[in-house]
């Protein structure tokens, strides 16, 4: 694991919740933790890790995801039981 993605990791479980981390880099992290990702319809990205399902909006026009998703994004790494 490279620092990069410790740091995305490190940055999604931080308090408070930040809203400046950039949807790619969370994309790199969910690929390094072997997660299964395809397209859905519009910006919806269907994420698939430890056989824990979620559905994630790309965001846009902005590159970085808000609190909400980081939220969702925490609880979706929990319930696939991810420690890093």
């Amino acid at each position: 694991m490279n620092k990069k993605i410790q740091k995305t990791y490190n940055s999604i479980f931080e308090k408070p919740i930040k809203s400046d981390i950039l949807w790619s880099d969370v994309e790199m992290l969910f690929i390094s933790l072997g997660a299964k990702i395809s397209e859905g319809n519009g910006s919806r990205v269907r994420v698939e890790l430890n056989g824990v399902r979620a559905v994630f909006h790309r965001p846009h026009p902005q590159k970085a995801v808000d609190k909400g998703a980081v939220k969702a994004i925490q609880q979706f790494l929990i319930n696939a039981e991810v420690n890093l």
